[in-house]
């Protein structure tokens, strides 16, 4: 008789944190699943063609964890697509790619419960019920179930995830800081419900789902609660709470110990996160920094947004935003004139334009329904088609698009420059001071390809030609020795992804307190199969990282 599993993900949950709450006693059940069997952690990276770089986007690591293969066979490389016919992107939220399959898709000889798996979708090769959509973090899936009813009784049952579609709020937002912690606890103890209801219902092998209510607190609750972040003098007498992330960790650790109480006494548990969360050093720097370094890169004497003094002590963090969105925020600080930016600060946004070409205000992203119209990575995709590099949205790492002749459909940049080209931006970016610390702000930069027609052989090559990778340095204003001063500007989420993950399993044939090796989001495919007693397919890149049976290679 095989033995059950159950796969909880826990969307964000950091190691570094995880490690020290248990050890403070903050975490009893996780603690108790420590004690009972094994841990270790995850390292992600990328295999570019130009070398390997620090993975911690949340989709991509999702579609390795599940499918057990890099991007470079799976072409899933990030949740944004760019369309170089047209200028444009779309959410890529979804792995479609048939030839290599997620980890739950394992036929007739097994059954399967999927509730809420990042990046799936309803597969005919699953035999039991999947539901994706009832909750999750952004960016959503659609709403679905297979039974097809299944989805509207749960939701008639327990309600919807209180979450879904609203944990997009911002830190200056006193109205929703006030309500999220709530919401956490609540969609934790429903989707803890939910799971025992499921696991009640009907024998299965495999059982997966995912917090992502822990994600939510990361990103929401981070400068409230720890002092390593920026702002947190400034919240920290706003908490209502001591910790609030330390509390709602505590409130996921209250609602899994009620999975915990329901298993078959015979099952795998398997804890996992495929990446953690600190300080955010991103989303300001991979959003928009880069996107203005470029455009005054590509327009020799302009600037946009964000001008400032190069060397000069910067002013306070900006405490009190006054716009609601990040990217009405960034608008604020437009270059031009003094009256020009009377409106941008003040002005009813339909009054709002742009003085400078090829640049859009946030609001007519808004009314023209553009995707991602939130980041300000969008407010130069006007002037995209006239510049020689430009970024692309990106959740982590900074992406850079070369406008290549013959690939984009206005291509100014000639293969036969595209090398030097690329040589430049790396030094250029490697030049990159922090304008607070002076501390160099680019740990790496990767190339994504070493011929620049190279799509035209492979369509799974990534939609960057450069990835910039950054120090481990939330800030709000850089300078650059070329291009002067960008920033300050409004920070955004105050907690960020980091590349480190970890899984903690305990069942039969696992020793107590006994420690895995380090692993990768790669090895939890093999991983699961394994304790299923599957076999692992021989595509795989990954390896289980817990060695109970001799599953037979395929």
């Amino acid at each position: 008789m095989k033995n059950p599993v159950i796969g909880i993900g826990l969307e964000g949950c950091d190691p570094v944190l995880l490690e020290e709450w248990m050890a403070q006693g903050h975490l009893k059940n996780l603690k108790k699943v420590r004690d009972r069997g094994a841990y270790g952690r995850l390292s992600n990276k990328f295999p570019y063609s130009g070398g390997h770089a620090d993975c911690f986007a949340t989709e991509p690591l999702w579609g390795m964890a599940l499918t057990g293969c890099y991007p470079t066979k799976t072409g899933f490389w990030d949740a944004v697509r760019f369309h170089p016919e047209t200028y444009t992107v779309s959410p890529d939220k979804i792995y479609h790619q048939p030839d290599y399959p997620h980890v739950h898709e394992l036929g007739e000889n097994y059954r399967v419960i999927t509730f809420d798996v990042p990046v799936t979708r309803i597969s005919d090769k699953v035999n039991g019920w999947q539901i994706q959509g009832w909750g999750g973090h952004f960016p959503w899936p659609p709403s679905l179930s297979k039974p097809e009813g299944l989805l509207t009784e749960i939701n008639q049952k327990y309600g919807s995830d209180p979450l879904l579609y609203k944990d997009d709020g911002k830190w200056w937002n006193k109205q929703y800081v006030k309500w999220v912690p709530g919401a956490i606890q609540q969609s934790a103890n429903l989707r803890a419900r939910i799971c025992c209801d499921l696991m009640q219902r009907q024998p299965w092998d495999l059982f997966l789902t995912v917090f992502g209510d822990i994600h939510a607190a990361g990103h929401d609750l981070y400068d409230q609660s720890l002092p390593d972040h920026p702002l947190y003098p400034l919240r920290k007498k706003e908490a209502a709470v001591p910790n609030p992330l330390l509390q709602s960790y505590q409130e996921i650790d209250e609602a899994v110990g009620k999975i915990i109480d329901n298993l078959p006494e015979n099952a795998y548990l398997l804890f996992f996160s495929v990446h953690g969360m600190a300080p955010n050093h991103t989303d300001v720097l991979s959003m928009f920094t880069i996107a203005e370094l470029l455009y005054r890169f590509s327009f020799p004497g302009q600037v946009a947004m964000g001008a400032g003094k190069a060397g000069a002590t910067p002013p306070p963090y900006v405490s009190k935003p006054i716009r609601k969105g990040w990217g009405g925020e960034i608008w604020r600080t437009m270059q031009a004139n003094p009256i020009q930016k009377l409106i941008n600060t003040w002005a009813p946004k339909r009054w709002i334009r742009s003085p400078k070409k090829g640049l859009l205000s946030p609001y007519e992203l808004k009314r023209n329904e553009v995707a991602m119209d939130w980041s300000p990575t969008m407010l130069y995709s006007g002037a995209w088609p006239e510049m020689k590099a430009f970024a692309i949205p990106a959740f982590a790492n900074g992406h850079v698009r070369i406008n290549l002749q013959g690939r984009e459909r206005d291509g100014i940049v000639p293969p036969s420059e595209y090398d030097a080209l690329c040589e430049e931006l790396t030094q250029v970016f490697y030049r990159l001071r922090d304008a607070r610390t002076g501390q160099p702000m680019v740990k790496q930069v990767v190339r994504t390809r070493q011929l620049p027609r190279e799509d035209q052989e492979n369509s799974r090559l990534p939609m960057a030609d450069l990835v910039v990778v950054w120090h481990e340095i939330p800030t709000d204003v850089v300078d650059s020795p070329d291009f002067g001063r960008i920033g300050p500007v409004t920070m955004n989420r105050p907690g960020g992804h980091r590349p480190r993950g970890f899984l903690l399993a305990q069942g039969p044939g696992i020793e107590p307190g006994s420690d895995l090796p380090e692993g990768e989001a790669v090895d939890l495919a093999p991983t699961i199969l394994s304790l299923l007693e599957a076999p692992i397919p021989g595509h795989y890149d990954g390896k289980p990282l817990i060695q109970i049976s001799t599953a037979p290679l395929v």
